[in-house]
């Protein structure tokens, strides 16, 4: 009797003839297979949800590397291709971005090549990059009339590092090691980039390296000069990227190929309205018209990723114990997929 009941309740609920729902009887094998009926009707409802529920974006604080998502946000792009995406996250730093990844409150984002093959690679979170977003974007800063002309001249002075396996503690050590100076000679420590020019400016540190646009903005408050620009250092090195979730990859192609068109709208916008493009950086990254227009000049935005730079990156990160990686390039060939 109180299969039947079930049976009756069943059709109400999830719309199932009647006729249907009453063949299971008091058959067990019959209900069984109704509920993997009814698990079935459930899981398409959750899929059908997951489908209509806005696209999670994060990227990181006041990063002007990241002005591609704030144009794709300001212009509409997502919307053009046919994408509700909304921001579910703006980070401090890449590895807390890509926790946020680990514990699936994100499906796309803006970050650090380094943080993203980091992630992957200790497998704290799966991600694929679809793209790159930009290239070079960061410097070597000492302060305003000091007596350093080069790299040798901060022998046994305190540098500081956004944090280790950066893509700026790859280019610091790249510096020295390109200028036949040793780790040894220096101090090197980790700071946030927003602390970086006070911490500076209170002579705590000699120097720093940082992402744009806080070594502009060390310049354009008076503080800092730039030592050396990054493109110097390893010319057009690769720097950011657009990252997706494994799941999101494997169960949205469509949406994750409008996402990659939409970014690469919002690249060719930039390239093509760089005082609209000014006007969104100032916006988005809370900094003065001045220092966004500056930093721009040091950031080279590209989609086209370049393997044998990823691979001597990541041969970088294994060197120093960040990463176990075995062989780059199959690696580099699961982590990121192409768009053209």
């Amino acid at each position: 009797m109180a299969t039947a009941n079930f049976g009756i309740i069943a059709s109400r609920i999830f719309a199932i003839p009647l006729s249907t729902s009453m063949v299971i009887e008091l058959s067990g094998k019959r209900i069984l297979i109704l509920f993997f009926f009814f698990t079935m009707l459930l899981s398409s409802c959750t899929l059908n949800n997951q489908e209509s529920n806005p696209i999670r974006l994060a990227y990181l604080q006041s990063d002007l590397h990241h002005l591609p998502a704030f144009v794709a946000l300001e212009k509409g792009f997502f919307k053009q291709e046919g994408l509700s995406v909304e921001v579910a996250g703006i980070f401090k730093a890449g590895p807390e971005l890509m926790s946020g990844f680990a514990a699936d409150s994100l499906d796309v984002g803006y970050v650090g090549l380094s943080p993203a093959t980091v992630a992957v690679a200790n497998k704290t979170a799966q991600v694929k990059v679809i793209s790159q977003v930009n290239k070079n974007g960061s410097a070597i800063v000492v302060k305003k009339n000091a007596p350093f002309k080069n790299l040798t001249d901060l022998k046994k002075k305190v540098i500081a590092i956004p944090g280790h396996s950066t893509i700026q503690d790859f280019l610091l050590r790249k510096a020295l090691s390109n200028s036949g100076l040793s780790d040894s000679l220096f101090t090197v420590i980790t700071i946030k980039p927003p602390e970086m020019i006070s911490v500076l400016s209170s002579n705590q540190i000699d120097a720093f390296i940082a992402w744009e646009p806080y070594t502009s903005m060390a310049i354009t408050k008076s503080t800092g000069t730039i030592l050396l620009y990054s493109k110097d250092i390893w010319h057009d090195h690769p720097c950011c990227v657009l990252v997706v979730s494994t799941q999101f990859f494997n169960d949205y192609p469509s949406k994750v190929t409008s996402l990659f068109k939409a970014h690469l709208k919002s690249i060719n916008y930039i390239e093509e309205n760089v005082l609209e493009a000014i006007k969104i950086g100032v916006k988005y990254t809370g900094m003065d018209k001045k220092t966004v227009e500056l930093a721009l000049h040091n950031i080279q935005f590209d989609y086209r990723i370049t393997t044998s730079q990823t691979i001597e990156y990541i041969e970088f990160l294994n060197k120093l114990g960040y990463t176990s990686i075995t062989n780059p390039q199959i690696f580099i060939h699961s982590l990121i997929v192409a768009y053209e």
